[in-house]
């Protein structure tokens, strides 16, 4: 049998609490709701989801040491991830907490991830991690990672593909400087924007984002199509309605695992993006922020996404 792919993911492991709204958001008031608390971040979800697709992982992440930091680390093992993360006994572990209104739609997110910053980019060059990048086909990053420890990364990665994850229209800027030294970044509208310096959509973002140096990205916009790009052209991929709206939390980590499990398996951005879509609806009709899924109910799901289409 072949081996399975590997990849190395480095970035945002963290406590991810979701409170919803049960009626109508009031402003400046106290609203009533439920509070889930689970362990996410950016590169952790879409981990997530690329190891239900086949790819084995090994994960650097920093965190503290707190109970929260045993709760981190049991999610990871449980993920069936190998962990690399380093533990910094006198500091609190990053969270990250989001408000999302009754049809799940965000409110507002809360971002306490100073650890990240601070001790990240001295992380790169340990051996274990050295060793991990070497036996790995890929890796895997998000702008959770300060500037400095992108440059070192993918200083590190060689001739490997760097897929990068935005994380927030603040922190994609740590991105910049080496856009053309990624393989594939994955962006939200806005996020996007804050790279092309103007909200823009279709071929003029993508000539935008050309500009600045990236060579192929992904473009969500909520239910709107996602935009993809690559060597071979401009093209997007409708995503199909979901058949129940759960929590549009990790919806664009599952789709980001899913498409890099995909790409790992030498499948072409077009038809790698379908199965993006597939894991993206699966995850709003979860309330989770990673979805459960069987091959069989992956491949339904697979099933109600179009082809690839061409952008004029």
């Amino acid at each position: 049998m072949p081996t399975s792919p590997k990849i190395l993911a480095l970035g945002g492991a963290h406590i991810d609490r979701r409170g919803q709204v049960s009626g109508i958001y009031v402003p400046a008031a106290s609203n009533p709701g439920i509070m889930r608390e689970d362990v996410g971040g950016g590169v952790f979800n879409a981990l997530r989801s690329v190891v239900k697709r086949g790819v084995a992982a090994s994960l650097l992440s920093v965190r503290g040491g707190d109970a929260a930091a045993e709760t981190v680390a049991s999610a990871i093992a449980g993920a069936g991830i190998a962990d690399l993360s380093v533990v910094f006994l006198d500091r609190t572990t990053p969270s990250y907490t989001a408000l999302i209104d009754s049809e799940g739609e965000l409110i507002v997110g809360f971002a306490d991830m100073g650890l990240y910053d601070l001790a990240f980019p001295k992380q790169i060059r340990r051996a274990k991690v050295r060793e991990a990048m070497a036996e790995a086909a890929a890796i895997l990053c998000d702008a959770n990672l300060p500037t400095a420890a992108l440059e070192r990364l993918v200083a590190q990665a060689g001739d490997r593909p760097v897929f990068a994850i935005a994380i927030s229209p603040a922190k994609v800027v740590r991105l910049e400087p080496l856009l053309g030294n990624l393989s594939l970044l994955f962006t939200n509208r806005r996020e996007a924007a804050a790279l092309a310096g103007a909200d823009m959509s279709g071929r003029d973002l993508v000539d935008a984002l050309r500009r600045v140096g990236l060579r192929a990205g992904v473009v969500t916009a909520g239910s709107a199509p996602v935009l993809g790009f690559d060597g071979s052209g401009i093209f997007a991929v409708d995503p199909p309605a979901p058949r129940r709206v759960a929590d549009v939390t990790g919806a664009g980590d599952a789709l980001t695992g899913a498409t890099v499990a995909a790409l790992l398996r030498g499948l072409p951005l077009r038809a790698a993006l379908r199965e993006g879509a597939a894991a993206a609806m699966l995850a709003i009709e979860s309330a989770e922020a990673v979805p459960s899924f069987t091959t069989a109910s992956f491949g339904q799901a697979l099933a109600l996404v179009p082809e690839a289409r061409e952008v004029a």
